[in-house]
């Protein structure tokens, strides 16, 4: 049954200086769409500042999930004894090499960070996508702001912004790369912001 729908819902588009707003990162999603399609990362102030647009920024939300622990840094070391970067086992992993300093430079960044540790059960199976806390941390949000903004291309959140739209009466903006993004998802939100169109953001590889 649908979400009955609130009162007094604010226009889609509109950006006003009295907006609050509060953004949620989806940093696995946005890390691996940044180096599939351009080899390249993302510069996430300048982000913060587009995504934010002169609104009242509440909260800034970065959920990782760390690798360590599945390559050691003994195992990641090259013959020069430096260590490489290497692939974690799970696609919503980030690879181990330079990982401490990534999450400083996200928290320099303005952003407040949420991490896991990957976890790997007996039978081989591995688990490590923050889809539950993301979402429970926006509904918890929510009566405090009046956008939310889901930073990830992951056609999973689809019911989470149906209900902060129709449940919760909030703007819902989604920002992600258009080419890797769901467009069930891009379609639900009030405004989709396609990162490939903000200028600095996508750092790209020298190589």
């Amino acid at each position: 049954m649908q979400p009955a729908r609130a009162a007094a819902r604010p226009k889609s588009g509109d950006l006003r200086p009295d907006q609050r707003v509060g953004i949620f990162i989806d940093v696995s999603n946005l890390y691996h769409s940044a180096k599939n399609l351009y080899h390249g990362r993302v510069n996430y102030q300048e982000l913060l500042k587009h995504l934010t647009g002169g609104r009242q920024l509440i909260r800034a939300m970065a959920y990782v999930v760390k690798s360590e622990g599945i390559v050691s840094a003994q195992e990641a070391a090259g013959h020069s004894g430096r260590i490489r970067e290497v692939a974690p086992a799970d696609k919503d992993a980030l690879p181990v090499s330079g990982e401490a300093a990534f999450f400083e430079a996200l928290e320099k960044a303005g952003l407040e960070l949420r991490s896991k540790d990957l976890q790997v059960y007996g039978d081989g199976t591995k688990k490590g996508d923050w889809d539950v806390g993301l979402a429970v941390d926006a509904i918890r949000m929510a009566p405090f702001l009046d956008v939310i903004i889901l930073v990830t291309g992951d056609g999973d959140f689809l019911p989470l912004v149906d209900y902060l739209k129709w449940g919760q009466g909030r703007l819902v903006e989604i920002a992600s790369f258009h080419r890797s993004a769901s467009a069930k998802l891009q379609s639900a939100a009030d405004r989709f912001i396609n990162i490939e169109d903000i200028p600095r953001v996508i750092m790209r590889s020298s190589r």
